[in-house]
């Protein structure tokens, strides 16, 4: 390595430029061999740059997200799924994300619901944008912790910081009147301003048999005034799985 070089990565140090100091030595090696021009160096190690740190925030991003269980659209199998394909390509365009606009995807348990909110987050994630992740359990323990001091909505608001919030698996277990009350007050206070995307095993339809009747018809009429629903059907893919022997791999001895 070269004293010029040494000294450029020295000054990306003091300007804390990581990418650029890890492709200086291969670019400027490149650049005298072929002899660059010195703006098309230069640019070629800004990029580097930018596009590093464009990958360190999605990164940073996708864990702050608290996805479950890593699942993309590499994993998704559009023919397994109930949902029809025209259906499916227009929710990985995301332009219901564009639009405020929430989505509900309710079915039996095992038909794809987690599966493909979890993707469509990974989509979100990828176009530089945030999601956060969330059971309704954790929205009870919210309300639980918050209530005291009546700090509920100031707890809501680094949530609504994010441009998609999902709750996933409504209707699975009993919902308290805690994770009911914090369900409600996050679609409220996202209502046009982000977007809301939930799996339930109920359709929001029979919310009221989750939660207080008032408390569901006011929760459901800010849910669905700008939503797709769409409904899954059929076996579980998981029992599927199971019972045809791809539920896990063969022990071998």
């Amino acid at each position: 390595m070269s004293e010029k070089t040494q000294e450029v990565i020295a000054l990306t140090k003091r300007l804390r430029m990581p990418y650029l100091r890890q492709a200086a030595d291969d670019v400027l090696a490149t650049a005298k061999a072929q002899r660059w021009d010195p703006a098309e160096a230069l640019r070629v190690l800004l990029e580097a740059e930018v596009e590093g740190r464009e990958r360190s925030m999605i990164e940073n991003r996708r864990r702050k997200a608290r996805f479950p269980a890593g699942k993309t659209f590499d994993a998704w199998d559009p023919v397994r799924s109930s949902i029809p394909a025209a259906t499916q390509d227009a929710l990985v365009t995301l332009e219901w994300v564009d639009r405020h606009e929430n989505l509900v995807v309710c079915g039996p348990s095992g038909t794809g619901k987690s599966h493909l909110l979890e993707a469509l987050g990974h989509a979100v994630v990828d176009t530089r944008r945030s999601v956060a992740w969330f059971s309704i359990e954790d929205l009870g323990v919210l309300v639980r912790r918050h209530r005291v001091d009546d700090t509920v909505a100031k707890a809501l608001v680094p949530m609504l910081r994010s441009d998609v919030i999902v709750v996933d698996d409504i209707g699975l277990l009993s919902v308290t009147d805690e994770a009911a009350e914090g369900l409600y007050r996050l679609v409220d206070a996202a209502y046009e301003r982000r977007s809301i995307a939930i799996s339930s095993n109920l359709h929001p339809s029979g919310f009221d048999e989750l939660m207080p009747p008032s408390l569901a018809t006011a929760l459901v009429d800010r849910l669905l005034h700008h939503a797709h629903v769409v409904q899954t059907s059929g076996e579980s893919i998981r029992l599927q799985d199971a019972t045809s022997g791809k539920g896990v791999k063969p022990l071998t001895r």
